[in-house]
């Protein structure tokens, strides 16, 4: 019997403050304190996949007479408790809050600078 994804993925959608796109900085684990943007976010899953960091190998059997095997490299997903938004300008790692502009709108900013993300 071949081997399960045992990964638990809750029923319900988990409200994320981070999103696609979003510059974040990696907190914990083997790949602490590097920086990288965010290709996609699940939020089923709690988790970010975020670019050119937490590479996987993985060794691909060819699948056609000569044709070559060959090992591909790709991104896997971080849990979003793992990483924090950065800012750029100013160099840090921050949490972020919601807060509701002048206007009505729901924004967010970064709580260390107040800057605004979006």
């Amino acid at each position: 019997m071949p081997a399960m994804n045992t990964r638990k993925v809750s029923s319900d959608r988990i409200k994320m403050k981070i999103r696609k796109g979003d510059t974040v900085q990696i907190i914990s684990g083997k790949e602490k304190g590097k920086t990288g943007e965010v290709l996609q976010t699940l939020p089923y899953e709690n988790r970010v996949v975020v670019k050119g960091l937490n590479q996987r190998t993985k060794h691909v059997k060819p699948s056609q007479e000569g044709e070559s095997g060959r090992i591909e490299t790709n991104e896997a997903s971080l849990h979003a408790s793992n990483v924090m938004i950065y800012s750029t300008k100013q160099k840090v790692a921050s949490k972020v809050e919601m807060f509701i502009d002048k206007d009505g709108s729901k924004k967010r900013r970064l709580k260390k600078t107040g800057e605004l993300i979006d």
